[in-house]
């Protein structure tokens, strides 16, 4: 059970070796030699705002009282100045119930549904435009000095990723470090946990770049946006609404990061070029991802 108090804030990054993450499956291989490779592993996570069943989320399992938080955030059922008392994780029933102060029903919100790109997860609410249509961001700068420290840095520490493959991450920086990078099955999940994270220890964002490896679509933007992040950057591609909405609220975006490539669609105006290129490396072969040779 998790109270919502004053608490330190964690680091949080990747733990590839955590056994309830991966699971070890065997096969063959083209030629038809055996082979054991670990992939990661899913679960279906019951999330409750109070006594409402909100929705049933495919996740690897990890940090499931800050992925709770952070749909319900994301998701606009929840405000950030909202009472929470409690949040309570049944691990056998595989189950999260967020409590609050006042009372809450999203019966007629849950009927209206916008089918997304995400996946694993993938609903976003009808009135999530609405949540973001009055946001002002703050217009922090973005170094290409951070860019190319806080990308090396992701792309090359121990993740989930590089031990199993077929899983997204997000990372929320502060300049080129990395503050806290959770991994899931979905990349939505993923910034979910962000979310939560941020609500949990009450961290500024306005000074704060958030990365991911999927896609920059609209659900993307909008949650970033929702978060109170100035800056959002992928080594992935863009949607064409996701560039509209990023452009409409003044949203830094840059996709396509990798090795010294990057591509900004919104926000140019504010990348301070400080960086020489002559001693930016390009991307190993060993840390290219899903998305390296096309916008996955």
């Amino acid at each position: 059970m998790m109270k919502i108090d004053k608490a330190p804030v964690p680091l949080i990054l990747p733990d590839p070796h955590d056994p309830r993450l991966t699971e070890a499956v065997s096969g063959t291989d083209q030629t038809g030699a055996a082979v054991k490779i670990s992939v990661p592993v899913e679960r279906p996570l019951t999330l409750y705002l109070n006594a409402q069943e909100i929705v049933t989320v495919m996740t690897i399992g990890d940090y499931p009282e800050y992925l709770a938080l952070g749909y319900l955030l994301n998701q606009n059922m929840l405000k950030y100045d909202d009472v929470i008392t409690e949040v309570e994780y049944d691990d056998d029933l595989q189950v999260v119930v967020v409590r609050t102060e006042h009372h809450t029903n999203f019966e007629q919100k849950l009927k209206k549904r916008t089918q997304t790109s995400g996946c694993a997860q993938g609903t976003a609410f009808g009135d999530l435009l609405d949540a973001v249509e009055n946001v002002t961001l703050p217009k922090s700068v973005l170094r290409t000095s951070w860019l190319y420290q806080m990308t090396r840095t992701i792309n090359t520490m121990p993740s989930l990723y590089l031990e199993a493959g077929a899983i997204h991450g997000c990372v929320l920086c502060k300049e080129g470090t990395p503050l806290c990078y959770t991994e899931d099955v979905g990349r939505h999940n993923a910034v979910d946990k962000i979310a939560g994270w941020i609500y949990r220890h009450g961290v500024e964002t306005g000074d704060k770049i958030l990365y991911t490896t999927g896609r920059l679509t609209s659900e993307m933007v909008i949650k970033t946006v929702r978060m109170g992040i100035p800056i959002l950057v992928s080594r992935s591609g863009f949607t064409a609404w996701g560039v509209d909405l990023a452009r409409q609220v003044g949203l830094t975006l840059v996709g396509r990061a990798r090795g010294k490539r990057f591509i900004a669609l919104s926000g140019q105006d504010r990348i301070v070029y400080d960086q020489n290129l002559a001693f930016v490396e390009e991307e190993s072969a060993r840390h290219q991802r899903k998305g390296a040779d096309s916008d996955s």
